[in-house]
């Protein structure tokens, strides 16, 4: 058999021209130490700040301190799995989490992997962890409401897009319960939300999920969840992987809302990384940079300029205090960073005030600008008519006379603390919250025995929604109320006390009904 020597060659020189030279070249290192959480390594000499290193066992770990003869790596999983003398290889990327509309109604951990056992999540798209937040001239000043639901927040402390509200009290005051009743009004809005879940107990979790499921939430929902069984270095970077995901939504135009339950954990967490680290602590054993820990988090949350697509980070961090204490380090620092603070205080909500807001102390520092129209107007100076009324209040119980206008000011403020009730998970509309604060500012509950206020408002509502449409399409479709409005409004309350049914005096018939029997 003959070979043509033209043929060969051709063959060759098409080999030639097709070959791909692959040289894979990265640099290698060895295991020293490992153990809760962190490994040391050496011979990664050229490793960068935050990139992501590959055990070979198949685990992931993060370069966390660069020091002069190793390196202190994080690890992202088991580290029982790794042992001292193996291999370590770098990577040369950051660490970084797919994101896009497949992750909605999906639970993750902070590196992206599902865990409600629905298969993998199918998406191509991906953005890095940590980013540097957007600037100044990036930015536009915060003027679109953000409506949670919930009548004392949306009158007194308004929550806007782009705004970071803190939510702080001591544990079980109901934090979580606002966070949750947030993402819930959120259905209608386009708004996008993810809730990251850190140090918290799998159960908690567990029952948070079902009741998102069950409102219906978590179509347009992701949950992020570093729980208190999930090792340090997860719990630290969870809240940035869920502002990672929530950026694809901010970047393209659109609206996000990120509530981390809570910060405390994480600083925690990233204590306990640093000291292991042997890094030197400070106050509260907490290392020096715990402030630039949560301050470059909080800073990524922002309303972009119109030129950049006017997308928008909503964020609702948690804050557990420890009795009460405000002044304690983590909370200060929170504070500072945040645009606003949602205080719950025990004593309200072991008194039945859900949710129990002080509103001496909660604040939001863009106020009237998160507001429409009609809130504005109806709920003026309602924050710092409550704070009066709880030092008034607290000086009516020295069992003093007090004059006619003074009784008249605690009468309404006993009104307006029932009137601002509201149970979990039951959101209201916008223009039905303006139309109960409104009646109760206004003076048209004064005449209401103060037990049948939280009946009054249910069917208030109901009055509203079934005989009155109208005026709620109105508020909605102008976002004000005119005079004429405001006319039929009061003559709409006149109509609806007619057909009012009162509990207590239900209650009188039925006693009276009895005593004759």
């Amino acid at each position: 058999m003959k070979f043509n020597s033209d043929e060969i060659a051709s063959v060759i020189q098409q080999e030639i021209a097709n070959y791909d030279a692959k040289i894979d070249v990265r640099e290698v290192g060895r295991v020293l130490e490992v153990g809760d959480g962190i490994a040391r390594v050496y011979g990664l000499s050229g490793v960068m700040a935050g990139e992501m290193v590959q055990f070979a066992t198949g685990v992931t770990g993060l370069a966390f301190n660069l020091e002069e003869n190793s390196v202190g790596v994080i690890i992202l999983g088991d580290y029982l799995k790794i042992s001292e003398g193996e291999e370590v290889r770098s990577t040369g990327e950051l660490l970084s989490v797919p994101v896009g509309d497949e992750l909605l109604g999906r639970v993750v951990d902070p590196l992206g992997n599902p865990l409600d056992g629905k298969g993998p999540i199918n998406t191509t798209k991906r953005r890095p962890v940590e980013v540097i937040a957007t600037g100044v001239s990036e930015r536009q000043p915060v003027g679109e409401p953000m409506q949670t639901g919930i009548k004392a927040i949306d009158a007194m402390t308004p929550i806007g897009r782009g705004q970071r509200q803190l939510i702080i009290g001591d544990r079980k005051t109901g934090k979580t319960a606002i966070a949750i009743d947030a993402i819930i009004n959120q259905k209608t809005s386009g708004v996008k939300c993810f809730y990251v879940a850190v140090g918290q107990k799998e159960s908690t979790i567990a029952g948070v999920i079902e009741k998102l499921r069950d409102s219906g939430a978590m179509d347009y929902t992701t949950v992020i969840v570093a729980g208190a069984s999930d090792p340090a270095p997860l719990q630290y970077i969870g809240p940035y992987s869920g502002t990672a995901m929530a950026e694809e939504y901010m970047f393209n135009g659109g609206h996000a809302l990120v509530v981390y339950d809570d910060l405390s954990k994480q600083a925690v967490a990233y204590r306990e990384l640093s000291l292991l680290m042997r890094r030197p602590p400070g106050r509260e054993a907490f290392p020096g940079d715990v402030f630039y820990c949560h301050s470059r988090l909080l800073e990524r949350s922002a309303k972009l300029s119109d030129a950049l697509g006017g997308g928008s980070i909503t964020s609702l961090p948690i804050i557990e205090t420890l009795e009460g204490e405000v002044s304690a380090y983590i909370p200060t620092n929170v504070i500072s960073i945040t645009d606003g603070q949602i205080y719950l205080q025990p004593d309200l909500f072991f008194a039945g005030v859900k949710p129990a807001m002080n509103a001496g102390i909660s604040v939001s520092r863009v106020g009237g600008a998160a507001q429409i129209k009609a809130m504005k107007k109806v709920s003026g100076g309602l924050r710092l008519d409550l704070a009066a009324f709880r030092e008034l209040e607290a000086f009516a119980q020295l069992g003093t006379e007090l004059d006619p206008d003074t009784q008249a000011k605690l009468d309404r403020g006993y009104r307006m603390v029932e009137l601002l009730k509201q149970g979990q998970y039951a959101p209201l509309a916008t223009e039905d919250e303006v139309l109960l604060i409104l009646a109760g500012t206004q003076g048209h509950l004064d005449d209401v025995s103060v037990t049948d206020i939280g009946a009054f408002g249910d069917q208030f509502v109901t009055f509203l929604h079934d005989q009155k449409p109208e005026i709620r399409n109105e508020i909605r479709e102008s976002g004000a109320i005119s005079d004429d409005l405001s006319a039929t409004i009061t003559a709409a309350i006149a109509e609806f006390k007619t057909q009012f049914v009162a509990p207590s005096a239900l209650d009188k018939a039925e006693g009276v009904a009895l005593a004759g029997a």
